[in-house]
């Protein structure tokens, strides 16, 4: 047992002795292993008794001071320990990484819908819920970077503002490591990218959702989702000062033209300047109310033509190298005249990537998919450049990233 001096007396216990009434302060295990984003709640519902006991969770922590107590039975105590140094992710395929990261990112979008909400009531956000988001988008991002951030970018109009925090963190901690930051700060930047538009849970639907061109006075709205997410994570008081720098200034340009304090170069953060580039990469390649997500190696064409302006050229360099200049999800045409869809970074070069082929653009028709590395010796293929869905009648291009 343990008390930790904040009214929680702790006692560790084994699943088969949870019960109704129990207040659960922690699930031993990964995030992923159990149902629950939440990791402190009273076990109030059979079905949630149920869901933990199905979930392959095999001990928990209990507040006793918060909910029921064990019966008097034999149940081995423990004193809270901290958990030991993990070894960092092992790199795996796409095709591995992909199941797991569409798990992450349901559950995700779900936690993060739950924060907005809970803003908007007035209640402060669970920082512990956030943090536990942070790690698992870190991992998987650390097994294979392209999966989580092709799934997140493939959000509807409906979604784009909880699955937009999710990827933002996700291209956070990619490009963190990319700048070979150390771990702590790389996870300070995933969650500075997980709520850097928190404030956005203030602006109208209407003016979020908006079909249309803002007017002037809604664009005046619109731009004050930076002051008020930075508001609430102060008053929060459970984020560090590189999370409320990104959420106030992930809007300000190199050239001194953005917004909310106008601020240029050497005045803004790295982490601004991080977030910047990761914000606007993910918005423009994502389906929004008023536009279709553009492809994500246009995009990044795109972006190199306002760089000088918006961007700081090195943090823009070195984000094209984790993304790549066809990233993961683009459709490309090969010189042989076939399309193929980008499956994964080289290490080698960024214009020899991994590509599934699968339609022959000479026969207009679908060909046997197969994959080849353009980066391996004696590859005869080379990319001519990239090509529209929509222009060959392709529809749900994202099928033929599973391998």
């Amino acid at each position: 047992m343990r008390d930790d001096g904040e009214s929680n007396v702790l006692k560790k216990i084994s699943v088969e002795h949870l019960r109704l009434g129990m207040h659960v302060h922690e699930l031993c295990g990964s995030w992923m292993d159990h149902p629950f984003w939440r990791s402190k709640f009273v076990i109030s519902d059979v079905n949630d008794l149920n869901g933990i006991r199905e979930s392959g969770i095999t001990e928990l922590w209990i507040d006793v001071a918060k909910g029921l107590d064990v019966a008097v039975i034999e149940v081995r105590q423990t004193q809270m320990q901290p958990s030991p140094r993990e070894e960092p992710p092992k790199r795996v395929s796409m095709a591995e990484e992909t199941a797991r990261a569409a798990k992450i990112c349901a559950k995700a979008k779900d936690a993060v819908a739950s924060m907005y909400q809970e803003v908007r009531m007035g209640k402060t956000f669970d920082s512990e819920v956030a943090g536990g988001l942070v790690q698992e988008i870190s991992s998987s991002v650390m097994r294979n970077p392209g999966a989580l951030i092709s799934l997140a970018r493939l959000k509807t109009a409906d979604d784009y503002t909880y699955m937009h925090s999710v990827a933002v963190c996700a291209l956070m901690v990619a490009l963190a490591r990319q700048l070979n930051l150390d771990a702590k700060l790389t996870r300070e930047l995933g969650m500075a990218g997980l709520l850097h538009d928190m404030g956005k849970a203030f602006t109208p639907p209407e003016i979020l959702n908006k079909p249309g061109k803002l007017t002037d006075e809604e664009f005046t709205i619109m731009r004050q989702h930076p002051v008020e997410g930075h508001k609430v994570l102060l008053e929060g008081g459970a984020v560090g000062e590189i999370p409320l720098d990104v959420s106030l200034h992930h809007h300000e340009k190199m050239d001194g033209n953005g917004y909310p304090e106008r601020l240029a170069s050497e005045k803004i953060s790295l982490y601004a300047k991080m977030g910047a580039v990761c914000d606007v990469y993910d918005a423009i390649t994502s389906n929004r109310p008023y536009h279709a997500g553009w492809d994500p190696a246009e995009a990044i064409r795109r972006m190199t033509e306002w760089c000088k302006g918006h961007f700081d050229e090195r943090i823009f360099k070195s984000f094209v190298k984790i993304i790549g200049i066809y990233p993961v999800g683009s459709l490309v045409r090969l010189e042989s005249g076939r399309l193929a869809v980008v499956m994964e970074q080289s290490e080698k070069s960024l214009l020899t990537p991994k590509v599934k082929v699968f339609y022959s653009t000479r026969l207009k028709t679908y060909i046997m998919p197969e994959i080849l590395a353009l980066s391996q010796a004696g590859s005869r293929e080379k990319i001519a450049g990239c090509e529209d869905a929509a222009t060959w009648g392709i529809k749900n291009l994202e099928q033929f990233l599973v391998q």
